[in-house]
């Protein structure tokens, strides 16, 4: 089949099966940051954006995508998320980084201010075996509160 989306701000059309997932998808157009692990939903490492929100794309077929705007690894406008990842080591293999940036992403899109209890939650389905999450979610915290502080004005 053939299908349209917008793939990280461009147009695209592809061929696709219609059992084919949309990692599966986005990877063979050329954008691999987008990592396939247990392809049942549970470890966040395919994570991507699905018009704006952080969807498994092993569970979506790439037809469902069709007219939609999806956003991988490559696409994702959060340079401060990333440098705070790269600052607090929180990507040593970098198997579930995109998706942790995808998610976390998500989350300070959503919420001004969240606290660390908050940052755990939703990062809660994203599976990481090398950092342990307390440098991920350090990471988080500190990206949080500088745009907190540079939305109210305030100083540290």
């Amino acid at each position: 089949m053939r299908i349209t989306f917008h793939l990280n701000g461009e147009a695209i059309e592809i061929e696709a099966d219609p059992r084919q997932s949309l990692g599966d998808a986005v990877r063979a157009a050329g954008f691999t940051g987008t990592h396939l692990g247990c392809e049942h939903g549970v470890c966040g490492a395919c994570t991507l954006q699905l018009d704006g929100v952080a969807v498994r794309s092993c569970l979506i077929l790439a037809v469902q995508a069709e007219g939609l705007d999806v956003v991988t690894i490559e696409g994702l406008e959060a340079d401060d998320l990333k440098a705070a990842f790269v600052r607090h080591n929180a990507l040593q293999c970098g198997y579930c980084t995109p998706g942790m940036l995808i998610t976390a992403s998500e989350l300070l899109e959503s919420c001004c201010f969240p606290d660390r209890a908050m940052i755990r939650d939703h990062l809660s389905g994203n599976y990481c075996r090398c950092t342990g999450y307390q440098a991920i979610i350090d990471a988080v915290e500190e990206v949080a509160l500088a745009r907190h502080l540079a939305i109210s004005g305030a100083r540290l």
